[in-house]
């Protein structure tokens, strides 16, 4: 038992049994906040395409290269205080030209080495803004996109802290998705 299954919010975002007395919206857990793409794409959203390319500009799933510049798809962790799980966030991760390689290398057969590397946050992150920010880029197995790590700042400290389960809540406010009053009663 965590700290906050004493939270009734808690326990009702988890709940997927549960339906808002409101308006029937119902939850299963954290919810995650990705990007389809990095903020200067100017070539719109992918939607359900496989890839869109526009010249020599090119946007997959997990992959962008713009106008010279590489991006990486990646997962951001931020541990939520109080409870064993991590709320994360699916930014981009502008990258060298040789990283970005070392990881499109991991696709081969038989795989590639990717250490991971330096990174810049390719997105505003609600309650953080902090566009490119230094980041760590580490690898995880070939089947999970690499995670991202704040070197300083705002960013960080979240990383290394937590944050308590009403500053999630104000995240998710921010980007749009304010489900507060969802889970404030039965």
């Amino acid at each position: 038992m965590s700290l906050l299954d004493l939270d009734a919010r808690w326990r009702r975002l988890h709940d997927e049994s549960r339906s808002c007395p409101c308006c029937g919206r119902q939850f299963s857990g954290l919810i995650d906040l990705g990007y389809d793409h990095p903020d200067d794409w100017p070539h719109g959203h992918r939607d359900d395409r496989p890839d869109v390319q526009v010249g020599g500009d090119r946007l997959t799933a997990d992959l962008c290269r713009l106008d010279g510049r590489y991006f990486i798809r990646c997962t951001l962790p931020i541990p939520i205080r109080g409870s064993d799980e991590r709320f994360s966030f699916g930014p981009w991760a502008e990258t060298s030209e040789a990283l970005f390689r070392a990881y499109l290398g991991t696709y081969d057969d038989p795989p590639g080495t990717f250490e991971g590397g330096p990174a810049l946050l390719a997105n505003d992150l609600p309650g953080f803004g902090e566009i490119g920010a230094a980041l760590r880029l580490e690898p995880r197995d070939a089947a999970t996109r690499p995670e991202l790590f704040a070197e300083d700042g705002p960013l960080r400290d979240a990383q290394t802290q937590g944050l308590s389960f009403d500053a999630l809540l104000d995240l998710y406010a921010e980007a749009g998705h304010d489900i507060r009053p969802h889970l404030q009663q039965d």
